[in-house]
């Protein structure tokens, strides 16, 4: 197991020329920093200082991280403006947190994150081996896991994003946003804590990239990638025994001394914009305004841990939040009464236990949150019967600790009447709640939520492999080779788009190129072989494409029929009085799908959407195909589901079908059958055991292999080709 991250969970710092090492803060660090020993793996990450600071002496920082199971990627202080403080801090932190008018677009930074990516994944070359399990965590690194796999492409490689994935609208803000997805979409397993960040990225992905997905798992041209929701859990027991410890139960009887009998409100959180202090501030001042029988009977205890003390927005922050308790404390204050507390620093874990364990109330309000394990840790903490929880609906963890006092951050007046109700609660609805979470929390801790990542990483490549395994490989494609020649009648069955050619916005601009016509015309000169292009395009286009040579032609997936430089045929007479019912539904769908348009066939009506909104055209294509399937049921009419078509046609004809109209006809030694989509199922169904039946792009298919695009496809075709030409 390597670990990825920004930070180690080992800080370096320099203090009068000596070297210290300290266990760094944060969740991530807290909550792997056992898994990946235990796994006898490395943890690569900056190690929190510049490589100026000790220059000469980074063989000394190597020497002592790697006691500690850690690789250290130096930075430089310019990397560390412009990567950490700079792009990730100033880019993508505030425009995933959804303030947006904080977002710096900068050329200069980008280039900075991608050569710091870059460094990170040179450093992970150095101790990773073909078939290493790589688990890259946040948004820092949102480019390394495509960076990997191109140099290890037989890796298992799991990314994890620890804060929240913004709506499409907000991404696509992003100048370089394609190149983010890509670079996400190089892990086989992408994990968010909730599922509406599953949802988002899955949006994003389909509207800037157009993979589409199925059950969590999105299929690009060249892998399947699972993308899921894991809620990151804490380490319970240590959190729910910090109580029995010596040098807890010291904390608590020294704040219990300071601040008397008097409830506690507790707000812990890193200085940030997106955490909502200064409104917590504003709630509890207008707590003690409007209920002054509260004064001198609570304290708030705010502890705001420093964070990234050099950005603009964060000294801003800084100064409100210093002026907000100025205010309050000289308002409400009185002799002996201090009403906020306030610790600017982090604090050792006894007095933060300590602190968590007499919390009356803890009050987690941020504007956005992916997580937030400080809810966690609280309710692991707290005596059932004593705390309450007050949360923001926009952290992740809300959708966990449903039981908790749930309220929109940005309603001040909610948030103040919370604090009442939370302060008047009876211990008994209190244990019952916090019972409820603390069951959950239990169950799905930390340990847990690493577990079960590793565990869907592995199945990912395990299904992977099952694509793999079915891929033509050389050898099998010698093989098809040497059947080929052997045969003395044979026979290709060929779809057209997806197949032997690209998909394009308009279906008439998929028009065949010289080297397609070449190698076509080629297959069918050879001796003995019927070369069948069966394809959903209606007859007049077939003609003109390809009515010059020697091949047959199947048009609208097996309605007509012709022989080379023979007239259509239908394999038997159909009729189109049904188009009449089906015409007003597909049109009335094309009004409401802006992009969406009717391709009419003689026997088929056609509802193409590639060109529409990918969100709003799935939402439609499936309530379109609702409404067809209530109106064909007593038609004998099948409704098809093709790559961005809804097609409807009669019911007995189909690929299969007509296949098996050829394969009645004539005794081939070698059978071939090509396609790329659910209508061409039905062909593979109908081959014999011994064709050989190949799907184009990755899925659940009939076919017994898998190329992954249509260039594969002629690669295979001119192999015939040119062993014959």
């Amino acid at each position: 197991m390597i670990i990825v991250s920004n930070r180690l969970p080992v800080t370096v710092s320099k203090r009068e020329g000596k070297l210290n090492f300290q266990p760094s803060a944060g969740g991530l660090a807290t909550g792997l920093g056992s898994f990946y020993r235990e796994t006898g793996g490395v943890w690569l990450g900056w190690p929190g200082i510049s490589l100026e600071s000790i220059r000469g002496r980074e063989e000394e920082v190597e020497e002592k991280l790697a006691e500690l199971s850690c690789k250290p990627v130096f930075l430089s202080q310019r990397q560390i403006e412009n990567f950490y403080y700079g792009f990730s801090n100033k880019t993508l932190w505030p425009l995933f947190h959804y303030f947006l008018q904080y977002a710096v677009f900068d050329q200069k930074l980008w280039e900075a994150y991608r050569r710091v990516n870059r460094l990170f994944c040179e450093a992970v070359l150095e101790v990773a081996d073909p078939d290493s399990t790589i688990w890259v965590h946040d948004y820092q690194l949102l480019l390394l896991p495509h960076l990997l796999r191109e140099r290890l492409p037989r890796a298992s490689i799991g990314f994890f994003l620890h804060i929240p994935f913004p709506s499409f609208e907000i991404f696509r803000v992003i100048p370089w946003r394609k190149e983010l997805l890509e670079g996400m979409l190089g892990a086989d397993l992408v994990g968010f804590h909730t599922y509406d960040y599953v949802r988002h990225f899955i949006s994003s992905v389909r509207r800037l990239l157009g993979y589409d997905h199925q059950l969590g798992l999105i299929t690009t041209a060249t892998r399947v990638i699972r993308v899921d929701a894991f809620p990151m859990g804490i380490d319970y027991e240590k959190f729910a025994r910090s109580a029995e410890k010596k040098e807890v139960k010291q904390e608590i009887r020294r704040i219990r001394r300071r601040i008397g009998e008097r409830k506690v409100i507790l707000s812990v959180d890193r200085l940030d914009y997106t955490k909502g202090i200064a409104q917590r501030l504003r709630a509890y001042d207008q707590l003690l305004e409007k209920y002054p029988e509260y004064k001198e009977k609570v304290v708030l205890i705010l502890v705001a841990v420093p964070s990234r003390t050099r950005v603009e927005h964060y000294m801003l922050l800084k100064r409100e939040v210093d002026e907000l308790i100025g205010r309050i404390n000289g308002r409400h204050g009185a002799f002996g009464w201090t009403p906020v507390w306030y610790l600017y620093r982090s604090l050792q874990f006894p007095t933060l236990a300590a602190l968590y364990n007499l919390a009356d109330v803890a009050l987690v309000t941020p504007f956005r949150d992916g997580m937030n394990l400080i809810a966690k840790e609280y309710v692991a903490s707290t005596p059932a019967d004593k705390g309450v929880l007050v949360l923001s609906e926009m952290a992740g963890a809300a959708s966990e600790l449903g039981e908790a006092i749930i309220i929109n951050p940005h309603n001040l007046n909610q948030m103040t009447e919370a604090m009442r109700e939370a302060l008047e609660m009876e211990p008994e609805e209190k244990r019952t709640r916090n019972n409820y979470m603390k069951y959950r929390l239990r169950r799905y801790d930390i340990h847990r939520w690493a577990q079960e990542f590793v565990q869907k990483l592995q199945e990912v490549k395990e299904l992977q492999q099952e694509y793999v395994a079915r891929q033509v490989t050389p050898g099998l494609l010698q093989k098809i080779k040497e059947d080929f020649l052997a045969a003395q009648s044979k026979i290709e069955f060929l779809d057209y788009d997806g197949t032997l050619v690209g998909f394009t916005t308009r279906p008439e601009a998929a028009r065949p190129d010289a080297e397609l016509l070449r190698i076509i015309e080629k297959l069918g000169q050879i001796p003995g072989n019927d070369v069948v292009i069966i394809s959903g395009r209606d007859k007049d286009t077939l003609t003109r494409w390809f009515g010059e040579l020697p091949v047959y032609l199947v048009a609208e997936h097996g309605i007509w029929v012709r022989a080379p430089g023979g007239d259509w045929e239908m394999i038997e007479p159909l009729s189109t009085d049904w188009k009449e019912a089906i015409r007003p539904i597909m049109e009335n769908f094309a009004d409401l799908t802006p992009g969406a348009f009717i391709e009419e066939k003689d026997y088929a009506l056609v509802w193409h959407y590639r060109r529409a909104d990918p969100e709003l055209s799935s939402v439609r294509a499936r309530e379109l195909k609702e409404a067809l399937y209530d109106v064909t049921q007593n038609l004998d009419l099948l409704v098809l589901e093709g790559n961005k078509v809804i097609e409807v046609k009669p019911i007995n004809v189909n690929k299969g079908r007509t296949a098996r109209y050829f394969l009645e006809k004539k005794d081939y030694e070698f059978i071939l059958a090509v396609g790329d989509d659910w209508t061409d199922e039905d062909l593979f169904e109908a081959m014999p055991e011994e064709a050989y039946t190949i799907k184009v792009g990755f899925g659940v298919s009939r076919a017994k292999y898998q190329v992954e695009s249509y260039r594969e496809v002629r690669k295979i075709l001119r192999y015939l080709v040119e062993e014959n030409g």
